[in-house]
Parts: C-alpha cells; structure tokens; sequence
C-alpha cells in the first residue's frame, strides 16, 4: 500500500486526533444533562457551572429531544415528508431522528450532519437504518450550507420535499445576518412542500439568568453561542409558512394529549413549510 493511501480506520483515527477533552463541547454537556454517558469531566465541570445561572437548564434538553420527537412524527406522519435533513446531530440518545421517522416510515431517508469528531464517531458506530430506509452521516459546518448540500445530495433528492431540521444549532452562528443567509440557501436548495424545524435558546425565558450564563460559556473556551429575541427568531423562518402554534417554547409545540400546560422552557421552536 503506498504511504499515500490512507488505511481502513484512518479516518476515524483522523476523527479522534481533533477529539478536544480539556476544553467542553455543546454535544457532549447536552448528553450529561441528558443522563447520557458521552462527556468528559470537563464538560460535567461547565454544565454545572451553567446550571448554576439556569437550574432549569436540564428540563428545557429534555423538552427540546421531545420537541424533535413530535415535529418529526409529525412531518413523517400526516404530512407525508420521507426524507429529513439533520443538521447539528449531537450526540446519539434516544428517539434519533431516524428512529422515530422510520417509526413512522419505514422508506424514510435520513442524512445528519455535525462537525464534532465524537459526535461523528458515535453516529457511525449507532445510528442504523431500517431495511427500506437509509441513514446517511456527513461532516460538514453549518457555516458552509454548500458543503452540507453537496454531501446530503449523495443520499436525498432535491427535487422532493425534505425536512430541514436545525435545533440548537443556528445560535453558533453569531451574527444573525449571517444565520438568516444560511437558512434562506438552505431553503433555496428544496422544492416547495419542504420543512423547517428549528430550535434555539432564548431571551424570552429567564432572560438575564440565560444571558449570564452564556456570557460564561462564551469566556471559557468553548465556540461561542448567542441568544435571540423571538423577533430574531423570526427572522430565521422569514420564508416559511409556519405551522401552528408559531414560535413557542419548545415544550408547548404541539404538546403531547394529556400532557396538561406545559412549563416554558429556555429554548424557543417553529416549524414552517416552504411555500
């Protein structure tokens, strides 16, 4: 084999050389309020630090992977959407995106996308597919939506509608301009009948508690996050037509029956078809 061909295993190798474990990770604090097993003491040391501004913080976690669960079973069910779109995957727990839509449909196809060499490590070792199905994983920034088409267009047909969905992902592009252009391309690449499923964390619930928090994220290391007002957010699903009951608190998207009012939580959702 010439030393210029990479072996079998190289590129999880590869993956795992950039694994940072002395700094903490979005993915990784997500997966420790979770109760998941996928993080480092680091990651433990600043979600606590976190929950020390916003003890709630577990609660709105919890609330947006069932946020996901429901615009999912939602878009795979009545609405008859087959192919979805994962950008900002996190990492693997219960109820993936492929499982509850395959759930559903078992033909659904699914491509996620995340930047993280553990997240992507895990997707490949857990995340499976249904016979009928297929399941994709790409290595792509949102930063960069033509290099997330691209790769997503080797699995998903374009000229059928597809469910983008984006949670807790946009508030990584700090300025909102540019988190606007990257979802108006986004959304330029699908036909009409197409979906948009975002979520992010607000200013809305717990404003000053959520903005120091940050403010202490943004200081120790980490890839800086920003919150926005529901008028920011707004402007994020400016060209789709969103589905009841708008923008909302992600635990009050079409709540489950018998459910009761649910709490707000700190992160905000919508989900809208492209015209």
């Amino acid at each position: 084999m010439s030393d210029n061909i990479p072996a079998a295993g190289d590129e999880g190798v590869a993956r795992m050389t950039r694994l940072r474990t002395d700094v903490s990770h979005s993915a990784r604090i997500w997966n420790y309020w979770l109760g998941g097993k996928d993080h480092y003491p680091v990651d433990e040391e600043v979600g606590d630090q976190i929950l020390g501004f916003v003890p709630a913080l577990p609660r709105s976690a919890v609330a947006d992977r069932a946020f996901l669960a429901r615009a999912v079973r939602h878009l795979a069910g009545p609405v008859g959407v087959r192919q979805f779109l994962d950008i900002g995957t996190g990492l693997p727990t219960a109820d993936n995106t492929h499982e509850v839509a395959q759930r559903v449909a078992a033909d659904a196809r699914i491509v996620y996308v995340d930047n993280d060499p553990l997240v992507l490590t895990h997707a490949h070792a857990l995340l499976t597919s249904t016979p009928d199905g297929v399941t994709d994983y790409i290595e792509a920034d949102v930063h960069d939506p033509e290099e997330v088409i691209r790769g997503a267009a080797r699995t998903l047909d374009f000229d059928r509608p597809v469910a983008i969905t984006m949670l807790g992902i946009l508030n990584f592009v700090m300025d909102t301009d540019e988190a606007v252009s990257i979802v108006h391309r986004l959304l330029d690449a699908v036909p009409s009948g197409s979906h948009l499923v975002i979520s992010h964390p607000t200013t809305e619930v717990d404003g000053e508690a959520m903005t120091q928090a940050v403010q202490y994220w943004n200081s120790q290391g980490s890839a800086p996050m920003t919150l926005r007002s529901r008028a920011e957010l707004a402007r994020l699903v400016d060209r789709v037509e969103l589905l009841e009951p708008g923008i909302v608190s992600c635990s009050r998207w079409r709540p489950d029956a018998g459910d009761g009012e649910p709490v707000e939580v700190t992160h905000f959702a919508a989900v809208g078809r492209k015209p």
